[in-house]
């Protein structure tokens, strides 16, 4: 591996390897004996339905490994596809439907939607209580005041690696870095319920390295490929490096890499999560987790602990 051994410091090359792929696969197996217990003493079969809009190659990849891994686990698995030309009007009236259908528990639109097509309004209509995305204002503001809700997938994936590694996190100097809707902002949120001390830095934070230095625990979601440098790292602290960026490499061809520099972190932290295997094995498996809990809620059945 490449990278550059940090100044005045012993190389250390034994940070944990926080392996997302073997968590998340626990997890799906932990869902599917959920599923199987709710379908044999309730009836309850869990249903998820994803509405892809367009041709997004990416989207189509994701929404291929939803089905796949949502009918493993046992569930009941659609997916409604509509054209790059479908208007918002057509959207919103299959959203309409698949509120009132009682079959499905758990409703995602992929995004990103097709020019023309206001996100936030496609949001908006979906039932707060099958909203298994957890992007709703509803289940947001529900998070922010500690409130039940359906909580986005990948900071909850996150907190899981966290607590699994960590086990208590209270008191400890928590770092998000990034401030989106979908990952920053309800992370910094989780981190607050677990009572850790939390800061959140963006573009803007005056020396952001110094603030870094602080983190026992940081959380990488700022999109910008090897952004967070080795020598940013607390030693010993614990990275949770939610990026996702292809760059080039000398074969013409692209790799993936984190919003961390893997090769100089590995060195400085405790235990670290790789790009690709880390937190991207999480998301779907929560986006499963979430839907039974949501059929759980909407059928009025205790809700299995899947944690």
């Amino acid at each position: 591996m490449g990278g550059t051994a940090e100044s005045g410091s012993v190389e250390n090359t034994g940070a944990e390897i926080i392996d997302g792929r073997a968590f998340a696969a626990g997890l799906r197996e932990k869902v599917a004996a959920h599923v199987a217990a709710l379908k044999a003493e309730h009836g309850l079969t869990p249903g998820l339905t994803v509405v892809l809009v367009g041709e997004d190659p990416a989207s189509q990849v994701y929404v291929r490994n939803k089905e796949r891994q949502t009918a493993e686990a046992g569930m009941n698995s659609d997916l409604i596809r509509l054209p790059e030309t479908a208007s918002q009007d057509e959207v919103l009236d299959v959203v309409g439907r698949l509120n009132a259908d009682p079959a499905v528990h758990g409703i995602l639109v992929q995004l990103p939607l097709p020019d023309g097509i206001d996100e936030n309004a496609v949001i908006a209509a979906i039932d707060p209580a099958k909203d298994v995305d957890g992007f709703h204002v509803i289940n947001t503001g529900r998070l922010t005041i500690g409130q039940q809700a359906l909580v986005p997938c990948t900071p909850l994936g996150c907190l899981m690696l966290l607590k699994d590694r960590l086990g208590e996190l209270s008191g400890l100097d928590a770092l998000v870095v990034g401030r989106s809707n979908i990952v920053g902002k309800p992370m910094a949120s989780l981190l607050l319920h677990e009572s850790c001390t939390v800061t959140i830095a963006h573009s803007r934070t005056k020396d952001l390295p110094e603030v870094c230095r602080r983190a026992d625990i940081l959380i990488a979601a700022v999109g910008r490929p090897q952004m967070i440098k080795g020598d940013w790292i607390k030693p010993g602290a614990t990275v949770i490096d939610v990026g996702i960026n292809r760059i080039p490499k000398d074969d013409g061809k692209t790799r993936l890499v984190g919003d961390v520099d893997f090769d100089g972190a590995v060195k400085v932290a405790g235990a670290i999560t790789p790009v690709p295997g880390g937190v991207g094995p999480m998301t779907i498996a929560v986006l499963l987790k979430n839907t039974v809990t949501a059929a759980c809620r909407q059928a009025g059945v205790p809700e299995p602990g899947t944690q």
